[in-house]
Order: structure tokens, then sequence, then C-alpha cells
């Protein structure tokens, strides 16, 4: 005979109503005695009824994560941590990848809208007012973007620019040059603004580029702008884009760190394995999947819905910065 809730709920000592709060909202049961639920639910190898739980709660427990490029590698470390983390809380996650392109980014909350109980918007692409409206009928949760009325997980990125501009700074570079990304992003403009404070108060001339595409190709494109700025360091908008600006130099026959030092961002697999290996501005992907999930849980359950999260970023100094020529 199959086990039931009540069964459940008899063999932890609790009401009926208090399992299903375990299973369907577990963030308005008290820790203790959601352990002692899910604990009783293992024993008995219980497995709750997710499409009967649907209709009656109407939650699916399902979660929407949609990123701007699944191929960069910044990503796949939050989407796993925040996967993780869902499943941990009875959560299943569904992720999405919009190619950098506000209009497949819109259609593709559309679509899940109908399958899920809320969903998290990585760097996203669209205009503030576009995600707020689309906002008013499903709990959202932005990474690296403020919206209004809406909780958001912020990594920050102002801090660990205005670090490499420091490092630079006291490697002896009088003249450096920003290789921004999108025109929308908002980690873009956050460098922007702590580069050019951190160089006015160092004495350092700050020239910017672009806007650029956030892809190791972009870095190529990125490079003879930098050549032609006259400066002797970069700070690239993420790895792809520092590497590609590596890459072009090289094809120009300009070395780094010996003539051009260059520093990225999120501190990526890819940079590690570079040569030379990336100075970069290490990013707490893991930690942003899964305060995001949290977040949105925490929306899903009737919670807060405009909580903010700022996790610090911090510049890793390996091989691809030195002193300043000459």
């Amino acid at each position: 005979m199959a086990v039931t809730i009540r069964d459940v709920a008899k063999a932890a000592g609790v009401h009926v109503s208090t399992v299903s709060r375990t299973f369907s909202s577990p963030h308005l049961v008290n820790s203790a005695t959601r352990e002692r639920v899910l604990a009783a639910a293992q024993r008995l190898d219980y497995r709750p009824n997710r499409a009967a739980s649907a209709l009656t709660t109407g939650r699916t427990h399902n979660l929407g994560l949609i990123v701007a490029d699944i191929a960069n590698p910044f990503f796949p470390p939050l989407i796993k941590a925040a996967q993780a983390y869902a499943r941990e809380r009875e959560y299943h996650v569904f992720v999405a990848d919009t190619d950098e392109d506000p209009q497949a980014e819109e259609e593709l909350i559309q679509t899940l809208a109908k399958q899920v109980d809320g969903v998290v918007l990585v760097a996203p692409r669209l205009s503030n007012l576009a995600i707020e409206r689309l906002g008013m009928d499903l709990p959202f949760v932005v990474v690296n973007r403020r919206v209004k009325g809406l909780s958001a997980v912020l990594m920050d990125i102002g801090h660990g620019t205005s670090e490499a501009v420091e490092h630079l700074a006291g490697l002896g570079h009088r003249r450096i040059v920003l290789v921004p990304g999108p025109r929308a992003s908002w980690s873009s403009e956050q460098m922007g603004r702590a580069a050019a404070t951190a160089a006015e108060r160092l004495g350092v001339d700050l020239v910017v580029t672009g806007p650029n595409a956030p892809t190791e190709q972009g870095g190529v494109a990125a490079a003879a702008e930098v050549l032609d700025s006259g400066a002797t360091a970069a700070i690239a908008y993420n790895d792809l884009v520092a590497i590609g600006v590596i890459e072009g130099l090289d094809d120009r026959g300009v070395d780094v760190p010996g003539q051009v030092s260059v520093v990225g961002v999120d501190d990526t697999v890819t940079g590690r394995l570079n040569r030379p290996k990336l100075t970069t501005i290490a990013m707490p992907t893991p930690a942003a999947g899964r305060t995001a999930v949290d977040l949105l849980l925490q929306a899903v359950a009737g919670g807060r819905t405009a909580a903010q999260a700022t996790l610090e970023t911090s510049l890793t100094v390996r091989d691809s910065t030195g002193p300043a020529p000459g």
C-alpha cells in the first residue's frame, strides 16, 4: 500500500498541513520540524505527488534560470550552484540561454511563465522597464542588475575594478584603457564608474573604448583600439574579452605583459588555462547562484520582494600583468 502524507505526519508527530508546507513552502517551516518531516518521509520512502500539489497550491516546484550566453564560462558555476541549492529544497531548474538577445530574453520569460513559480535573470539585456513590466505577473530575482521593486544579487564589480586600477598604477602604468562589454550591461556601467574614480584618485589617465561584444572575438576586435589608445594596460569586461585582447595584441607582435598588461573579470577556468595566466577580478558566481535561488524562493513563498544581496569581488594577480614598459 502506498505511503500517504498522513503516514508521514503521524511518523513525524506533526499535522498533515505541516508536511504539506515542508514540501510546498519549506521556508515557512521551522528548520528542526522540517528536518524531522524530511527524515520521516525518507524513512517511509514517501514521494509527494507534484502534479496534485500543483493543482492545490498553484505551485509547479519549477524555477526558471535565464542567462545571457551559456557558452561563456562565467555562467556554468552559477547554474550548477543554483540547481544544487534548488534541488535540496525540492525544486527543479529550467535553464535557458538568450544569446545576448533582449527579444529572445523576453520571449523566454513569457514561455517559462506558464511552467515555473519564478525566474532568475542573470545579467539581463532587457531594459529595466521591460523587466519591471514582466515582473508584475511572476516573481523575479535579477543578478547583476538593479530593478525597482525586484530582489537582486549584485557582485560588487566596482570594488574589484578599483583594485585592478590600483594594481596597475602600482606597477607604474600611467595610462589604462577600459574595454567594456555590451551597452546595456550593468556590470560595464559599474566598472566604468569605479575605474574613473580610481584613476582620478591615483592620477592615472583612463581611456574607455566600446561598447564591445562580451566574447573572445569582441576582444580580438578591440585590440586595435587598445593599441591606438596609447595605454600600457587594459582592463577587459570579462575573461573572454581579455583573452581576445591578448590574442589580438599577439597577432600584432605586442607582448603581454612585456608591452601591455591585461586584466580580465570572472576568474574562469579559461583564464587560468590561458598563457599567460590571466590576472582577473574573481567573481563569486556559485554564491550568486545559491543566493538568487534563496531570494526567489522567499518571493515565491510570499516573503520580501525587494531584498538585495551584495557579494564581494577581489583581484587575483597572475601572469598577464607586469611593470609598465620603459
